[in-house]
């Protein structure tokens, strides 16, 4: 079948070198849906010794099931609820069937990564999963995919805040007498965000982070209601028919939807938080439920107020000096406020573990490592203000790798072909096959726009 089943390199040393002899994978997923209502062996679970990761994520007691929730939701929804609009434009009404699959998909595969978590109880994050699979080689592909995945998302967050707040605030600019500059609109509001933001990057336990997810998560529910809101009480009204289907905007429309769903990165780290870490596949289903529902939601709305003419951040077209559309901008600029250090979270934590050895100083060169990274992201996000073509950039290419194909190669690895029974090797080999036509098909439209742009 083209995938061995080889002892991956980086299981314990004394499960006994093959994939059967690790603990829970005697059953594929789609046939041991009641593996998690199974005991669960406390020391198995425990953390290894020096690893700084997993220790950076919270106290020791773990994030509760609704933190995790709340974390999950906030990494899933947000400024892909923006794009959806301009999405379901591209791609024509009948692509909102390709979005429920890409839900789907989505909440299967990351299904798939917590069953490579509880495969080895060395697996602390998505490189491990790579590394138990294809040994170094694999870690090394997770790894680059991951946070490269992570840091261009913590860009178009700030891109999208100097977009909005030049909205809000045109004109604006402030002048750097001694250095002879004058900065203003975006360049300048990105800046401003950047120094906002700065501090929540230094949070370094999930538990706590959970209450600023929460209010990225409301935020995301008011947004759809101001949307709303313009449309009934503001006059835009529900004029645009839009059209049925768009095959040449199709490519785009897939690599939205899938930036959409690109929580999988953070998956991992999130499973890892919980206390009750077998609840996790609940945490799954539901914050995919709930966060298809809203993104349905506002991509109907979009698409039948401004049709084709929609733009791609929403609230770029929302009338100018109506309370809704202050209140829907404002509400907006809270979601990267709340989701930007859950994406830098992960990165931040790897260079750490490379870097710091145990110590008195590691809290302040903890801080600092996080302070450049924050300034490396605006640094591209000045020179690369295209939020659409990004964003469908980031999904084509780096969320499917994290989010479909990756998951289902890792999977098929460490399982092993023959265990996994026909209609699931089916249905991986479907996902796979999609995956793999987003990603070459968005990843070049995407590049062509953004080089069109320069």
């Amino acid at each position: 079948m083209g995938i061995s089943e080889a002892a991956p390199r980086g299981a314990p040393a004394d499960d006994g070198g093959s994939a059967s002899s690790l603990p829970g994978l005697e059953h594929p997923l789609l046939h041991a849906y009641d593996y998690e209502a199974r005991k669960e062996d406390p020391d198995a679970a425990a953390p290894g010794g020096d690893d700084r990761e997993a220790q950076s994520f919270g106290p020791e007691g773990g994030a509760s099931f609704v933190r995790t929730c709340f974390n999950g939701l906030n990494a899933l929804s947000g400024v892909g609820l923006l794009s959806i609009p301009y999405a379901l434009s591209e791609g024509g009404w009948l692509s909102l069937a390709l979005l429920l699959i890409v839900a789907a998909v989505c909440c299967y595969t990351g299904l798939l990564l917590q069953r490579c978590m509880d495969s080895s109880p060395a697996v602390r994050g998505y490189p491990e999963i790579g590394e138990l699979a294809f040994g170094r080689g694999g870690r090394l592909v997770a790894s680059a995919f991951l946070y490269a995945e992570l840091y261009l998302v913590a860009i178009g967050f700030l891109i999208l805040e100097g977009d909005n707040l030049d909205k809000l605030f045109p004109g604006t600019s402030l002048s750097l007498a001694p250095l002879g500059v004058v900065v203003s609109g975006k360049q300048l509001f990105v800046v401003l965000v950047a120094l906002v933001i700065l501090p929540t990057t230094w949070l370094r336990s999930l538990g706590v982070l959970a209450y600023v997810s929460a209010s990225g998560v409301l935020a995301s529910a008011v947004v759809v209601v101001c949307v709303l809101w313009a449309a009934v009480a503001d006059g835009v009204g529900f004029r645009a028919r839009g059209r049925m289907l768009n095959v040449s905007g199709l490519p785009t429309a897939l690599g939205l939807y899938t930036f959409c769903y690109c929580g999988h990165a953070i998956f991992p780290t999130l499973c890892n938080s919980m206390m009750e870490k077998k609840k996790f596949s609940r945490v799954l289903v539901i914050c995919f439920a709930a966060c298809t529902l809203n993104y349905g939601s506002m991509a109907i709305l979009g698409y039948l107020m401004y049709g084709d003419d929609v733009k791609s951040q929403v609230t770029l077209n929302l009338p100018e000096g109506k309370l809704s559309s202050k209140l829907a901008i404002y509400t907006t600029l809270i979601n990267p406020f709340s989701k930007y250090a859950l994406m830098v979270t992960p990165l931040a934590a790897a260079v750490e573990e490379r870097l710091l050895a145990a110590g008195n100083k590691r809290r302040s060169v903890s801080i600092l490592i996080r302070t450049l990274l924050v300034v490396s992201t605006v640094v591209v996000a000045l020179a690369v203000p295209f939020f659409g073509h990004l964003m469908a950039l980031v999904g084509s290419l780096l969320s499917v790798m994290a989010s479909m194909l990756l998951p289902c190669v890792f999977y098929l690895k460490i399982f092993g072909v023959a265990r996994c029974g026909r209609a699931e090797v089916s249905l991986i080999a479907s996902i796979i096959a999609l995956g793999s036509l987003v990603a070459a098909t968005g990843t070049y439209s995407s590049l062509k726009k953004i080089v069109h742009e320069f």
